[in-house]
């Protein structure tokens, strides 16, 4: 059965770059990001694993936790770490999981019940092992994307939709297009102007359906 928004991200246990880990209580009171790659030592995911590195802080700051997935060894990952490192000038120090047996792969529906990947594949044997979940302390599944191969993750985007489900994270609100923290959300349908406005103060109304308001701090 494919993951859909607010499904409960299927736990599971594995070994990991920090050891062996159990998913949902790895991520705690947190909210997390879990996102995958096809093979260790590829140019695109090198520079991706470089990227998440690079921004350790920021998702540190916004109480995010990161795990990455490779279906390779444990052993390989910690060589590849070697790579990122020197690519991003930054410590890697996120765990990535061993998921040589698809097992997390299967769970989370990046690959069809029945794959099969022979020792010696290539990454285009785990093309569609390219996912990115954010996952909200409530262990439930708030965003999904999912990219081919041939297109790098834009991670100031994905930093970007973290803020946006963190800052609408049980309030009346929605992010318009383009989006930036700080600026103007979108009063929820469910509240009438005054209600509106006795939460949020002066609301500039676009439309009856369209009514912005200050961001909650």
């Amino acid at each position: 059965m494919s993951l859909r928004i607010n499904d409960v991200a299927p736990d599971f246990t594995t070994d990991s770059t920090a050891g062996q880990l159990k998913f949902h209580e790895w991520v705690g009171d947190s909210y997390a990001i879990l996102f995958s790659h096809p093979k260790d030592f590829t140019p695109v995911c090198t520079t991706e694993f470089g990227a998440v590195a690079q921004l350790a802080p920021e998702f540190e700051k916004r109480n995010t936790k990161v795990m990455g997935v490779s279906v390779d060894s444990v052993e390989e990952h910690k060589k590849w770490i070697k790579d990122i490192e020197a690519v991003a000038g930054a410590p890697a120090n996120f765990p990535i999981i061993d998921d040589r047996d698809l097992q997390v792969s299967k769970l989370y529906d990046m690959l069809p019940a029945d794959a099969y990947l022979p020792d010696g594949r290539t990454p285009a044997d785990s093309a569609t092992v390219r996912t990115v979940f954010i996952i909200g302390p409530d262990k439930k599944i708030r965003l999904m994307m999912i990219y081919p191969m041939s297109v790098g993750r834009n991670f100031a985007e994905i930093l970007r939709a973290l803020d946006a489900v963190q800052a609408t994270d049980g309030v009346p609100i929605a992010t318009p297009a383009n989006w930036q923290p700080g600026q103007d959300v979108i009063v929820a349908l469910s509240l009438t102007d005054e209600q509106a406005k006795e939460k949020f103060g002066d609301i500039d109304v676009k439309l009856p359906y369209l009514r912005y308001a200050k961001a909650p701090k």
